[in-house]
């Protein structure tokens, strides 16, 4: 007796398969016998496709956040989203109190620790070197094992003032410090420039906003990768989308994907503003804007399954494979016509849209409003 069975659901190769979960893990993956039983069974008759849970490694849900903030499970698990990263909304000042309103999340919550000890309470955290206690930072980290699972800086001139490439200097020193956690850097309008940022990172830490629109981006203005980029890339440097207000543009998407250079993760940078008045939507949105510049759905999800639990380090996350966490999205693809919006105000015409219509939780089904009217469960 398992606690649950899907059966016949599509793999985003086209094949079916069923998936057997017990005790929050997933405990067989194949075909199961016709006979096996569960407290609940879902037969989703080879129409709907199952991944592993959908990962938005960079969200803004810490609901104190007096710029930056949303609700974890609306931008989560009503949206398909089983795990969400917070990149950066709290620092050691408040990652405690973060802590404890995620334990009532029925999505899967981590934190970036800011470098500030404040995290995002104004524009411009990092325009004060004395805002960066290394020893408040080693602390909460102690204090929060398991949560935090990595630090951030916001390497762009708004927020760092004067101080130029200073506060990325400190905190590649934390993060050696604290056990080479990952390092989320966000780039936008220099100084500093990228090519300072991506000569000081290492294998693991994660460039997100990688398709920004700005000046200041991976593409030099003839339309090719940076070199400063291109060997941060060699040396095992990730990029991250974050798409966000102001941070994706369709035009360096395409050409750079169109060159091979591909994002690691897909990621939102969501937060109760652009959820509601777009660009962004929801995770699905985003992923689905991929499309659009050259991207396979086996790619696609990829960037919020495996390559995101990946960087992470997440090892029971983001993937389906027995013993790992029960964690699924179950979606459709509708090819119906769309217009999506990038963060530039640019509209692409795009063709097919990702419909998450469940997440699965540690074994525990929740539908979204598309789940809920649909006629499969």
């Amino acid at each position: 007796m398992y606690d649950l069975i899907i059966r016949q659901a599509k793999s985003t190769d086209g094949s079916l398969t069923d998936i057997a979960i017990q005790g929050g893990k997933f405990a067989a993956i194949g075909t199961l016998a016709s006979d096996a039983t569960a407290r609940q069974t879902l037969d989703l008759q080879g129409k709907v496709y199952a991944s592993a849970g959908w990962i938005d490694s960079h969200v803004h849900c810490y609901p104190k956040s007096p710029i930056y903030h949303d609700d974890a499970d609306l931008i989560g698990v009503a949206c398909g989203v089983t795990t969400v990263a917070d990149a950066g909304s709290t620092g050691a000042s408040d990652v405690d109190d973060f802590y404890k309103i995620t334990r009532e999340a029925k999505t899967n919550v981590y934190a970036f620790l800011n470098i500030a000890r404040t995290g995002i309470v104004t524009q411009n955290e990092l325009a004060d070197m004395a805002q960066i206690d290394k020893v408040g930072v080693r602390d909460a980290i102690a204090r929060n094992p398991g949560f935090i699972i990595g630090i951030k800086a916001r390497m762009s001139s708004s927020v760092v003032g004067q101080n130029g490439i200073k506060p990325l200097v400190r905190a590649k020193e934390i993060q050696q410090e604290n056990n080479d956690l990952p390092l989320m850097v966000h780039i936008g309008n220099n100084p500093p420039n990228l090519d300072e940022i991506a000569d000081l990172l290492t294998s693991g830490d994660i460039i997100t906003h990688c398709y920004n629109g700005k000046p200041n981006r991976i593409l030099s203005p003839e339309g090719v990768l940076r070199d400063s980029v291109k060997r941060a890339l060699s040396r095992g440097v990730l990029l991250d989308v974050g798409h966000g207000t102001a941070s994706f543009s369709f035009d360096v998407a395409e050409l750079a994907i169109r060159q091979g250079i591909l994002p690691h993760t897909i990621s939102s940078d969501i937060y109760c503003r652009n959820r509601m008045n777009g660009p962004v939507h929801s995770l699905a949105t985003v992923m689905s804007k991929f499309f659009s510049v050259g991207m396979t759905l086996t790619q696609v999800i990829d960037c919020v399954t495996s390559h995101a639990a990946d960087a992470l380090r997440l090892p029971a996350k983001g993937r389906l494979e027995v013993g790992a966490d029960a964690d699924l999205t179950l979606f459709e693809q509708r090819f119906v016509p769309q217009v999506f919006v990038d963060s530039e105000g640019t509209s692409v015409k795009g063709e097919s849209l990702l419909v998450p219509l469940a997440a699965v939780v540690a074994g525990v089904t929740l539908l979204t409003e598309e789940g809920k009217s649909a006629h499969v469960f």
